[in-house]
């Protein structure tokens, strides 16, 4: 059987199909989009998210989110509203499943702990940290000179994975590209406007809150962490955590009217007992939910520009006020019960001790406490922020057991 050429999508460019090194397909059959999903798919560093805190620590209990299920749930609504709105179904699946790969052991927690220790060298960021991944550390290319350009994904996709794309500027938190990563940084933003997200990274953003809004309290409704009917009292709570964490300008009106919207949704399961029942019902609240954020933005978004493909730098995404207010309300309930408790604190100061010291650690006993794979880059190193850039990138990628077994292991020594 011969097998033809793949069919792309009419709505990208050649240049958007582009890879920073020209890598023809090895077979006839797949798209360039779904070339860089298999990439993703197949790699190390998404394996190793299956490991990584979302939430809950994993392997804790039976039920919590690890950072890779909740990366496919993203990928699930992405994909499918992506191509409701005329992106590629692959190229969205492909820029959800990576837009936390590069996210340290322990979470938000364990980024705090290495942006710390990493002031010498630029910081650390999860996103930066995903897009030097995406084009550097992930073994899958390398050039005439052995230079490792990670799974050297198409233009397009590495756009719609950037979630910030801009660099660091002074006294900001959030960016995506460490300056050492200009280079192919720059490369991919040829011609994007300063500072925009591109369509599908917008996609990829709000799918990222919907999901993990959405799954975040089903996982506390079942670990007893969150009680619905706590939360009219802790209402004045719950709004300060969304404002302050997640929607700096809403109002107590607003979240009081989201919570009465949510409570009025036929499967709120106000009084979730456990059962099998519950747990059904639970379960139809997620699907409703996932459901009524994407087909909000889906539907704004259309009413805005029209039934035509929608992609790159053609349309902005448009989220209705209320879905974002109850989107934030939502993450503002795992953030107040969950994350803000006092039962956690202990947990997160432990794991910043852990995290700094085996930054420590790792730095003392190089280069024989570095994977193979990075002995090539602090070879190169030419100053002690290089170097420290490499451990930075050693422990980011570790899993959460694996953080804790390799500082035990360099206490030891």
């Amino acid at each position: 059987m011969v097998l033809k050429a793949a069919h792309e999508h009419p709505g990208y460019s050649d240049a958007d199909r582009e890879r920073f090194l020209d890598e023809p397909a090895k077979r006839l059959g797949r798209t360039e989009f779904a070339r860089d999903r298999a990439r993703i798919i197949h790699s190390f560093a998404l394996r190793r998210l299956a490991a990584k805190t979302q939430v809950e620590v994993p392997f804790e209990t039976e039920f919590p989110r690890t950072r890779l299920s909740h990366s496919l749930e993203c990928a699930q609504v992405g994909r499918e509203l992506g191509a409701a709105l005329g992106a590629d179904p692959d190229l969205m699946e492909g820029a959800c499943l990576a837009h936390d790969i590069g996210h340290p052991p322990f979470g938000h927690n364990g980024e705090e702990a290495l942006n710390e220790v990493a002031l010498g060298c630029g910081g650390f960021e999860g996103n930066a940290q995903s897009l030097r991944l995406l084009i550097r550390l992930e073994a899958k290319t390398v050039d005439a000179d052995g230079r490792s350009l990670g799974l050297n994904l198409t233009r397009a996709s590495l756009d719609a994975a950037t979630k910030y794309p801009w660099p660091r500027a002074t006294n900001a938190r959030k960016f995506g590209v460490y300056d050492d990563d200009q280079e192919i940084f720059n490369w991919m933003r040829i011609d994007a406007p300063e500072g925009a997200q591109s369509f599908e990274a917008q996609i990829m953003d709000w799918s990222d809150d919907v999901a993990y809004s959405v799954h975040d309290l089903e996982d506390a409704l079942v670990s007893g962490q969150v009680k619905l009917g706590d939360l009219t009292n802790d209402l004045p709570d719950l709004y300060a955590v969304a404002q302050s964490s997640y929607l700096a300008d809403v109002t107590r009106d607003e979240i009081n009217e989201a919570l009465t919207n949510l409570q009025q949704l036929s499967c709120w399961p106000a009084n979730y007992d456990g059962s099998h029942r519950a747990l059904a019902r639970l379960k139809d609240l997620a699907s409703q939910l996932v459901g009524r954020f994407a087909l909000a933005a889906e539907s704004r978004t259309r009413e805005e520009y029209g039934d035509g493909t929608l992609t790159r730098y053609s349309a902005n995404l448009i989220v209705p006020r209320a879905q974002r207010v109850e989107v934030a309300l939502l993450k503002a309930m795992a953030g107040f019960y969950i994350i803000n408790a006092e039962s956690s604190q202990k947990r997160y100061s432990d794991q910043q001790v852990l995290i700094q010291e085996l930054v420590q650690l790792v730095a003392q006993n190089a280069p024989t406490s570095l994977d193979s794979f990075f002995l090539q880059d602090w070879k190169a190193a030419a100053s002690d922020a290089q170097k420290l850039r490499v451990v930075i990138d050693q422990v980011a990628s570790l899993t959460d057991p694996g953080a804790i077994a390799l500082h035990g292991k360099l206490t030891r020594h």
